[in-house]
């Protein structure tokens, strides 16, 4: 059974879901790979323990006092989404880093595109940091929440990362 709730943040509203396993989904309404018919059978319980401490989580860290997530995960997804998610979660806090640079990291230099449509598919923004990949450039590429989220989430984490006297340095 997947419990959910919608929570109300800095960032708008966001679904967050859990199995009895874990955290499986932290989404925004107009999340770009959002499919709907994911949702049938899904019950609404704000009381749900994991549930709550995924909202306290995360307005901790958009508040910016929480740097890392502390949540038990159960994403799904194919072997090689899992490799590259958990690539995500290396990438540190106020940091950044591209789709060369994660693709080396997984042992595929060559896999850079499939590498940005994993990313494109993480169920868990935010707790799964896919907002920290930039274009090898230095732009901002997609981001699944919208740039003006990821914008957002990039500006508080180098404004926090520089208050907490951590080197802020872009892959």
């Amino acid at each position: 059974m997947i419990y959910y709730l919608n929570h109300h943040s800095a960032l708008g509203e966001i679904k967050i879901a859990s199995s009895e396993k874990g955290l499986c989904s932290v989404r925004f309404p107009d999340h770009a790979h959002w499919q709907t018919e994911r949702e049938q059978g899904w019950q609404e319980r704000r009381d749900h323990a994991i549930l709550q401490r995924a909202v306290q989580q995360l307005d901790e860290y958009l508040a910016g006092q929480r740097q890392h997530f502390e949540l038990p995960l159960d994403a799904g997804g194919t072997p090689f989404q899992q490799r590259v998610w958990q690539a995500l979660l290396s990438i540190p806090y106020g940091q950044t880093s591209n789709y060369g640079a994660l693709a080396q990291q997984i042992g595929q230099p060559k896999a850079a595109r499939p590498l940005g449509a994993a990313n494109g598919r993480n169920p868990l923004s935010i707790i799964v940091p896919c907002h920290r990949v930039i274009g090898s450039n230095g732009d901002l590429v997609g981001y699944a929440g919208g740039l003006e989220r990821k914008r957002f989430l990039l500006a508080l984490e180098n404004r926090q990362a520089r208050l907490d006297g951590i080197d802020v340095v872009a892959a």
